[in-house]
């Protein structure tokens, strides 16, 4: 015979569900006030650049970055859809921009919740998935795309790992579910599934990744039968085909381009314990959910990325270190669940209270994002020291400089500048389809080395079609003419032919 439940254990319940609730609430409200701003930082320019790129011709877009004739694997599926929205309605790509962030934004807000459901029915779950995920990660604040804590979801809200990242989670759910038919689903189902796979890796070819592992984790956890198993095949057969039949870019060529990436990956396999170090809540978690099931998914998903990247660390594949998110994400949500999971009431409180204290010391490393949306000036000085101030853009040259322009221009500049449609000499950002990648930057080092003449810097110029240089004042000289200073005492020069 049950016992009768007191009405102080009802506003108990009701409490416990409603806390984590509306700080999620509190979250995405965050979040949405940050996309009004949309802070630049990292790739920002480079999706920016790509949009521009498609307004200005939707079949042959060229280069992204400099002015060259090249395939490029941003021009994704995702970006195609922005490139015609910019060129239908003629909004400028920051306003694209911030319609990515929303959609992105939504798609993975109702995604996690999907996915969380059919890991729980605890009407709290879908909340306290989203509040570790945001937050679960250390006391050394990170940022990276791809990955989903708060600052960094800040900063890439606008980017296509998000928007991939959001359809990855859906796809997890209508996996799940679709293992989980006591008759196999239907084959248009599967076929269904097989494109939501391929367009997922076109859009962002990392979250691809994650996406594969948290599939194969399902697949293996729910042990199908040859009926699924054939379907399942025909699904992947169809995924495989649409990235073969992708005319933007041969996705099949990137599997060679790791040479170009690995350098600039390194820095994931660095500081692991303090960027990190709150995930371990959730690797506890997921042992006790392997002494629950053995076959349980999350445990499964978690071990598959976690050797993928201690593989990447091994063998000098720092590339490898982007799947990280395939350990993160099984631990983080694992945490969560714990705190609503079957068992004792004593058990689940205590876990939940652990839970608090941990999300809030995470909440605490990231407070920083609040000076996104509130003033620096009004931020009490304790959080006002954790916030970095985006990156300033360059505006200020377009008055002069005009779309199609090359512009000569360091690194830092050079991932920005084409935000605005000019081109820049060298890429901001390694290009494996770019054949001459090397000699651009070698021809940039040389401009703006302090012992290069000016004779030689207006060869360059010619070689290139530079038409402006963004540096630093000691570049005046003959055949440079200055035009105006931006911040940090940068100069825009107009070169004189």
């Amino acid at each position: 015979m049950s016992r009768p439940v007191s009405p102080q254990n009802n506003t108990t319940r009701r409490a416990g569900r409603a806390l984590p609730q509306a700080a999620a609430v509190l979250v995405v409200v965050l979040l949405l006030l940050v996309i009004v701003r949309l802070p630049w930082a990292g790739d920002l320019g480079m999706h920016a650049a790509t949009v521009e790129r498609l307004r200005h011709n939707l079949l042959h877009p060229g280069n992204p970055l400099v002015d060259a004739d090249t395939p490029s694997p941003y021009y994704s599926p995702w970006m195609l859809v922005l490139g015609v929205v910019a060129k239908l309605t003629g909004l400028s790509v920051w306003v694209v921009l911030r319609f990515a962030a929303v959609v992105g934004l939504g798609l993975l807000i109702t995604g996690v919740w999907r996915y969380v459901r059919t890991l729980s029915a605890h009407r709290a779950a879908p909340a306290l998935a989203l509040l570790s995920l945001v937050f679960l990660w250390g006391p050394v604040l990170f940022n990276w795309s791809g990955f989903v804590g708060l600052n960094s979801l800040a900063l890439t809200v606008a980017y296509p790992s998000v928007f991939a990242l959001g359809l990855t989670f859906h796809f997890w759910a209508w996996l799940t579910r679709a293992m989980r038919e006591p008759e196999p689903a239907s084959w248009g189902r599967w076929a269904a599934l097989g494109l939501l796979w391929g367009l997922i890796l076109l859009c962002h070819q990392f979250t691809g990744v994650v996406a594969s592992l948290g599939a194969l984790a399902m697949v293996i956890a729910a042990r199908p039968g040859r009926a699924v198993l054939l379907r399942l095949g025909a699904a992947l057969a169809l995924g495989m085909l649409l990235l073969g039949l992708w005319p933007y870019y041969d996705f099949f060529s990137l599997f060679s381009a790791g040479g170009n990436l690995e350098a600039i990956h390194k820095p994931l396999y660095e500081n692991l314990a303090e960027r990190f170090g709150f995930v371990l809540l959730g690797v506890a978690a997921l042992g006790l959910r392997l002494r629950r099931d053995r076959w349980d998914p999350l445990v499964l998903f978690f071990v598959l990325g976690a050797l993928m990247f201690a593989a990447g660390g091994l063998s000098g594949h720092y590339s490898w270190g982007r799947a990280m998110p395939a350990a993160l994400i099984p631990a983080q949500l694992a945490a969560a669940l714990e705190a609503v999971a079957a068992g004792r009431r004593a058990v689940r409180a205590g876990w939940a209270c652990v839970l608090g204290v941990v999300l809030a010391a995470g909440a605490w490393t990231q407070v920083g994002t609040l000076g996104y949306v509130i003033p620096k000036s009004a931020l009490p000085s304790v959080v006002a020291d954790k916030y970095h101030t985006p990156w300033v853009g360059y505006h200020w040259i377009t008055p002069w400089v005009k779309y199609g322009d090359v512009v000569m221009a360091r690194t830092t500049p050079a991932r920005q500048i084409p935000a605005y449609g000019p081109y820049t000499v060298a890429p901001g950002y390694p290009d494996f389809f770019l054949k001459d990648e090397k000699s651009r930057n070698a021809a940039v080092d040389r401009y703006f080395a302090a012992g290069t003449s000016a004779a030689e810097r207006q060869g360059i110029a010619r070689e290139y079609g530079v038409r402006w240089v963004v540096g630093p004042k000691r570049l005046a000289g003959p055949g440079l003419q200055k035009v105006t200073t931006g911040p940090a005492h940068q100069v825009l020069f107009r070169v004189v032919r």
